[in-house]
């Protein structure tokens, strides 16, 4: 009986690895891929970066749950207890955005009422010099 559980420990161990190196995988293919991308969807290169980085977001909170299910052995346990986790996590990240938000809204509209001006950055991107004698000389 106990082989029985020991082998079906490691296949589910097995499993988990398998999943997470396919998930890994595929957030490289994706960075390697990123510079195609846009000009394959047509978007500038600051909405493929933002595409890239929301996706790989994404990708690490659901491994992270993956992992804490798995490992922590709470797909097993009761509903309740797993929103005890998941629950205080999304809250947390819902105040983090909300802050962001906020604090962005708050400080453009107190530079306006003290007579600043506010400018919107653009970003811009760097192109780095083909040879040293260009960079140099």
């Amino acid at each position: 009986m106990a082989a029985a559980d020991g082998a079906s420990a490691r296949k589910s161990i097995y499993r988990t690895a398998l999943i997470l190196t396919a998930l890994t995988a595929l957030e490289f293919t994706i960075a390697g891929l990123k510079h195609h991308l846009s000009s394959t969807l047509g978007l500038s290169e600051g909405a493929a970066g933002l595409m890239v980085l929301v996706t790989f977001v994404v990708l690490t909170i659901f491994k992270a749950f993956y992992i804490v299910a798995e490992f922590m052995h709470l797909k097993h346990e009761v509903k309740v207890l797993a929103f005890t986790i998941v629950l205080p996590f999304l809250f947390i990240l819902w105040l983090i955005i909300g802050l962001v938000v906020d604090g962005d809204y708050w400080g453009e509209q107190t530079a306006l009422q003290n007579g600043f001006e506010v400018e919107q950055v653009q970003p811009t991107t760097m192109e780095a010099p083909a040879t040293l004698t260009q960079y140099y000389g």
